[in-house]
């Protein structure tokens, strides 16, 4: 292993967090030759195969798993070191990781587009991810902070919500029940309902309601991307359970309708979420204070278009 090089590890560390070729090339602005090369170089270095495919998936072989652990440990030491050196320039420049589940894509980056203009040195990587992916970017380090609609089970993490989250029922304009008034619970599970899958906060939040009120939906069609839900309401499949943020400019372009449905909208939050003593750079640093600060008025800007409210009083906690 004396001729291996940072950049070999670089793109293996890349490859085993992603187990795929073509998303670690496009991590490290590389083409998908230049990484298939730079882990061949390392494999010849180990004298080992470290990965195996089948089809298109990607797997690591034991020695690959020892080496992605040093690649890991390696590339967690030098972001370490380039936050004690962005310490010691302060925020005139530094580097920012922002990891968020898929649902926050409609309004984060929004957010985030706020902070950079008032932060112009800063450069920033965002990752967009399933909640198991976020928690272990968290933990691994490679992302500084987490936005998500509820704090992590079994992670020491700080957490703090600093929005509201509301989640509505929606519609095709021409659904019978768009524009009725007081839609009882009851009737709107009579609808056929495209789901979220299962584990879901989006599906969760929904059936701790109907759990509530002893009633069930009928599952017509289950998906994990918004999209497709909104795709499928826009077809007229059925009506959906989702976050208003996520459908705002389906409302706004009047291509989607809220349902008046009692009990609704239930209010979820959004949570701010880093590891419990990971100690954060002066960009993580002045992200949460910003997010923390000021992220409740600028989330209600962006849904409802209007000045932002006071913010409320909001509570931290360690999990």
């Amino acid at each position: 292993m004396r001729n291996i090089t940072f950049r070999q590890l670089r793109v293996f560390e890349a490859l085993a967090r992603h187990s795929s070729f073509s998303r670690a090339a496009e991590e490290l602005h590389l083409t998908q030759p230049a990484v298939s090369m730079q882990v061949k170089l390392l494999e010849e270095a180990a004298g080992l195969p470290l990965t195996e495919q089948a089809g298109k998936k990607i797997s690591l072989t034991q020695a690959g798993n020892e080496v992605a652990a040093l690649a890991s440990d390696i590339a967690r030491r030098l972001r370490e070191s380039q936050e004690t050196l962005d310490a010691m320039r302060g925020l005139r420049g530094g580097h920012l990781t922002v990891a968020i589940v898929s649902s926050a894509k409609y309004t984060a980056p929004k957010l985030l587009a706020t902070f950079m203009q008032r932060h112009p040195g800063v450069r920033l990587r965002l990752e967009v991810e399933n909640r198991e992916a976020i928690w272990k970017l968290i933990e691994d380090s490679t992302a500084d902070l987490a936005i998500a609609g509820r704090p992590p089970e079994a992670l020491a993490a700080f957490s703090q919500s600093f929005a509201d989250n509301p989640h509505i029922v929606i519609a095709h304009p021409l659904h019978p029940l768009a524009g009725k008034k007081r839609i009882a619970l009851a009737r709107i599970v009579q609808e056929p309902f495209i789901n979220r899958e299962a584990g879901s906060g989006t599906r969760q939040a929904f059936e701790r309601l109907l759990r509530q009120h002893k009633l069930e939906i009928r599952p017509v069609l289950e998906a994990s991307s918004n999209e497709t839900i909104k795709q499928a309401v826009l077809a007229g499949m059925g009506v959906a359970f989702l976050s208003r943020q996520t459908v705002a400019f389906e409302l706004e372009a009047k291509r989607l309708v809220a349902l008046n449905v009692e009990h609704l909208p239930v209010v979820r939050r959004w949570y701010l979420v880093h590891l419990q003593h990971k100690r954060l750079s002066p960009a993580a640093t002045a992200f949460k204070g910003f997010l923390l600060s000021e992220g409740e008025g600028l989330m209600a800007q962006i849904e409802n278009q209007q000045p932002a409210p006071v913010a409320r009083e909001r509570r931290a906690r360690s999990v």
